[in-house]
């Protein structure tokens, strides 16, 4: 008995919130020109750290973007990824009323929800006492708001609405679900992606953990010093190929396939067996060959225990003939639940624009990791399959794999 093939699924619509540009257009130009983020954190007081760096987002207008629900009645995360999926409803040229009335899924993926919120209530709890906990915080807090407060500014009536909790990789796992979802024939439409705003709770836990840079973030350097804290949002809008084709839409890039494992090694520190077992899954998913991939976006975050262990990790699966690996956490520093997700828009990007973007603040790269960064200038290239990694806390590891839209490729089988 032959299984029925499975649908193709491709992007056709990109949202971006981040530290470089708000709006893909914006974003690209900050990828391509590889510009930094960093700068002083002015979202929270930071008297007692010896540096206080982030990658903060400071040109933000939530207003712009968010029409039928009030701002103000959102956390800032929810604020981040009501606004990208906006931007890429829009960038897929999707009509609202098609949206609203084909079954749909929202995916949004985070670290900390609505943690924002959550310091100045404990702040107040801790100052005042409880009492005087403003309840207008309190109810912003939920991170099921992420993506419920999507599903309502669009006025969805056919909708699963969900947020991932899975860290750092919460973005790639996001993207999975709505892949998942589409190629079943479950959904027409899916908005994917991951939304996280820099909060104290989290810097200062790094800073704790020792692993918050000074000044800048050096993924892959041997000088590298750490992460610098983010914030942002960036939402996919994944369809059927055959819808897609059917209303003329735009194709960025096709969703090959990916690959989630959690081994639960360690609380923080990667594992490199199952970093590699994640990417060999992600590979096997979409029928694709390591020498097949053009260039690896890593999770990259500038620490020597993740990229020692990340590039180990490659090179189990590609051999000494590894494609070039970048970070754009150089740029845009660790946007935690976003991360996976704006680097995915960046793959998208890369693949469209036939250029791979670079990883900056690069001197000499760590001998321990020997791989071609793609140091401070963007290259161009002619790129088919793309590699992103995303990698998390407790082990969660998610990897996926994108791929140039090409018409007389084989349709994969279930």
């Amino acid at each position: 008995m032959h299984e029925e093939p499975t649908r193709r699924v491709v992007i056709t619509g990109l949202g971006s919130v981040s530290s470089i540009g708000v709006g893909t257009a914006e974003f690209l130009s900050g990828l391509r020109s590889g510009k930094s983020a960093a700068k002083p954190i002015t979202a929270f007081d930071t008297e007692g750290f010896e540096h206080s760096v982030a990658c903060e987002i400071t040109d933000f207008d939530p207003a712009r973007w968010i029409t039928r629900t009030d701002p103000d009645t959102l956390g800032r995360a929810s604020q981040f990824s009501v606004s990208a999926a906006r931007m890429a409803v829009a960038d897929a040229g999707l009509p609202e009323e098609r949206l609203r009335d084909a079954p749909c899924l929202i995916s949004i993926g985070t670290t900390d929800g609505e943690s924002r919120d959550l310091d100045q209530l404990v702040e107040t709890e801790v100052r005042r006492g409880p009492e005087h906990m403003d309840p207008a915080l309190a109810r912003r807090v939920p991170a099921g708001r992420l993506s419920a407060a999507v599903a309502r500014e669009f006025g969805l009536r056919r909708v699963e609405a969900v947020t991932l909790p899975t860290a750092c990789a919460a973005g790639n796992y996001a993207i999975g679900y709505g892949f998942d979802a589409i190629r079943a024939g479950d959904v027409e439409f899916a908005l994917c992606g991951g939304a996280d705003a820099l909060c104290r709770k989290t810097f200062t836990g790094f800073y704790r953990l020792g692993t918050i840079a000074p000044e800048k973030c050096r993924p892959f350097d041997a000088d590298r010093q750490g992460i610098l804290t983010g914030e942002g949002a960036g939402v996919l809008l994944l369809e059927s190929l055959e819808s897609a084709l059917a209303r003329g839409a735009r194709i960025y890039a096709e969703v090959l396939g990916y690959g989630l494992n959690c081994d639960a090694h360690h609380p923080v520190a990667p594992d490199r067996d199952s970093v590699a077992a994640c990417m060999q899954l992600a590979l096997d998913n979409a029928g694709i060959k390591p020498g097949d991939v053009d260039f690896i976006s890593a999770h990259g975050t500038g620490t020597r225990a993740n990229d020692v262990t990340e590039a180990g990790a490659i090179r189990q699966i590609f051999g000494d003939e590894a494609p070039r690996t970048v970070s754009i956490k150089s740029m845009i520093g660790h946007t935690m639940g976003a991360a996976s997700a704006l680097a995915a828009i960046g793959c998208a990007l890369a693949i469209t624009e036939g250029f791979i973007p670079p990883t900056i603040n690069h001197r000499r790269t760590d001998p321990e990791v020997a791989l071609d960064c793609v140091p401070n200038h963007a290259v161009e290239a002619d790129l088919r399959v793309v590699q992103n990694n995303g990698l998390a806390f407790g082990g969660n590891n998610a990897v996926v794999i994108f791929g140039r839209w090409q018409p007389e490729r084989t349709e994969a089988t279930a």
